[in-house]
């Protein structure tokens, strides 16, 4: 039986609005809008078959021809759809401006029916997991399929990677955090763990990350800070530091965050240090925010083509 990096998430529908000119809120404002498949589980998933990872995906999608299409395009790039199961109201919408230099203005979610994905994992959670080398899971769907998804997997000893989606269900259940193997969010997120304002200082923002990993029990963070790079601990091997971003074009940084996951989870599957896994996240976040979808069409001819990712994985 084929083992998989199996992620657990959402699939969303997102209507983006680019802005051509200065970006008013008030105003009236020309652009054009594309209507771009979405979610952070559903971009993780295709990232990571991307950065050729045996993967699955488990989610729910519409009754819909474009559930269908979310379908299709998933299992075009390889992706195990065996747990993608269709359901009313099994997708949501979220509805992005981005300004006239390619970042976030404003958005609005609507969440889908996640008990219907409670629903999925209840009903084949043994074989989802026995049949998973790692889980990738989007934190934030409900109580009831965090725990479950984490317990299930300490009990299988597979690792799980954690990414937030609105921090609700980690901010009333910080327990999660210990059982992860490696958590990623962005700084606002962090300020929201840390209860304190810290702000994009590389320094600043390590200086609180030490301290929160120790307590909180778990094995490795990392805080991506924009522009600024990311911040990273493994409480294990002691290894910390920032890594900067490299110079990219900013087309569209929505995306971006769940691309940054992708190339860092991939990289610690593949048995790379923490400090080398980042890497491989900050270059997949960058080819990302070049593109105007979510993920980044070229991704396996940009990972084939740079030396640097090439030499960290043949390391």
């Amino acid at each position: 039986m084929k083992n998989f990096v199996t992620v657990i998430g959402t699939v969303f529908v997102d209507c983006k609005g680019f802005a051509k000119q200065n970006y008013i809120p008030q105003g009236r404002n020309l652009g054009n809008i594309q209507f771009v498949h979405g979610g952070v589980g559903r971009n993780v998933a295709e990232n990571m078959a991307n950065l050729e990872l045996n993967t699955a995906f488990v989610s729910t999608m519409d009754h819909s021809g474009l559930g269908l299409e979310i379908k299709q395009r998933l299992q075009g790039v390889q992706v195990n759809t065996d747990f993608l199961k269709p359901a009313n109201e099994g997708m949501g919408m979220w509805l992005a401006v981005l300004d006239e230099n390619g970042d976030l203005a404003g958005s609005i979610s609507q969440m889908p029916d996640l008990k219907a994905l409670e629903n999925v994992f209840a009903e084949s959670r043994q074989e989802i997991v026995e049949r998973s080398s790692h889980i990738a899971l989007e934190l934030d769907l409900n109580e009831q399929i965090s725990s479950s998804v984490i317990s299930m997997a300490v009990q299988q000893n597979k690792p799980v990677y954690g990414i937030p989606g609105n921090l609700d269900v980690v901010l009333k259940n910080r327990g999660l955090l210990k059982q992860l193997e490696c958590f990623i969010c962005n700084e606002v997120e962090a300020e929201r763990l840390f209860e304190k304002k810290v702000g994009t200082n590389p320094d600043d923002m390590l200086h609180e990350l030490i301290p929160f990993v120790d307590a909180a029990g778990l094995r490795s963070m990392v805080i991506t800070l924009g522009e600024h790079g990311s911040v990273y601990y493994d409480s294990v091997t002691k290894e910390l530091g920032h890594q900067p971003v490299f110079p990219v074009k900013l087309v569209d940084s929505s995306g971006a965050g769940d691309a940054f996951f992708s190339g860092t989870v991939m990289g610690l599957v593949r048995g790379l240090s923490l400090k080398e896994a980042v890497v491989c996240g900050t270059k997949v976040a960058g080819w990302t925010i070049e593109s105007q979808e979510n993920n980044c069409p070229d991704l396996k001819i940009k990972t084939s083509q740079d030396e640097c990712f090439q030499r960290l994985l043949v390391k």
